[in-house]
């Protein structure tokens, strides 16, 4: 079942490739959605795609080599959109 997923990765997350990395991550999954710098210095990502691919695609950021800096997530998962053709950086 396709799914909506928005996460804020909180930590030392801008300054440090966090998005180049969690769009590189994205390209071995079929998600689509943005990743984000946000005004508090933490990270966004939101993104759709089957539910179990979105879980992997978690993790392999979780587990990625931004592990480091990340001190903290909230994770919100909300129904399809559909609205997004790809993955990329957003602004």
């Amino acid at each position: 079942m396709k799914k909506s997923l928005k996460v804020i990765f909180s930590g030392r997350v801008q300054g440090v490739g966090f998005r180049y990395t969690a769009e590189r991550i994205a390209r071995h999954f079929e998600v689509t959605g943005y990743v984000k710098n946000l005004a508090d210095g933490n990270v966004e990502v939101f993104a759709e795609g089957e539910e179990i691919v979105l879980q992997d695609f978690l993790k392999a950021v979780l587990e990625g080599p931004m592990k480091l800096y990340i001190r903290h997530t909230e994770t919100q998962w909300s129904d399809f959109t559909g609205q997004f053709q790809t993955f990329g950086i957003g602004f």
